[in-house]
């Protein structure tokens, strides 16, 4: 192979290299959601790209029509997204309620038990 070759070929894989999709903390505009791999999807809110964690079983899957972040086993201090803000998951142990605040699950309650029921959280004193 000559120079020339191996120089355009090296320059293709730079080029190629670069493509992909956003990486969080790039700019964006509206309120889309991607999946970055299977068990983290991105938020774009306030211009910026946001990791949020698919902890759950099912991780993070693009649909047809949607993006489905499975966070039913997320912990405090996870960042939450921008429509679940005011709700509530129980923790994964299921003694404490988290709460989606500014963006993130805060420990608001402590349980005996916590359960969701008809997407309800019910934390037991």
């Amino acid at each position: 192979m000559n120079r020339l070759s191996l120089a355009l070929l090296s320059f293709g894989f730079l080029l190629l290299s670069g493509c992909g999709g956003p990486g969080s903390g790039d700019s964006c505009d509206g309120g889309d959601y991607v999946c970055l791999d299977d068990a983290q999807a991105l938020e774009c809110r306030a211009g910026t790209w946001r990791s949020l964690a698919c902890r759950g079983p099912l991780g993070c899957r693009e649909l047809s029509d949607s993006v489905r972040c499975d966070t039913s086993l997320n912990i405090e201090n996870d960042a939450c997204a921008q429509d679940a803000e005011g709700k509530g998951v129980c923790s994964p142990n299921g003694v404490a309620l988290l709460l989606c605040q500014g963006g993130v699950l805060k420990k608001t309650q402590d349980c005996s038990s916590c359960t969701v029921k008809d997407e309800q959280v019910v934390c037991a004193p």
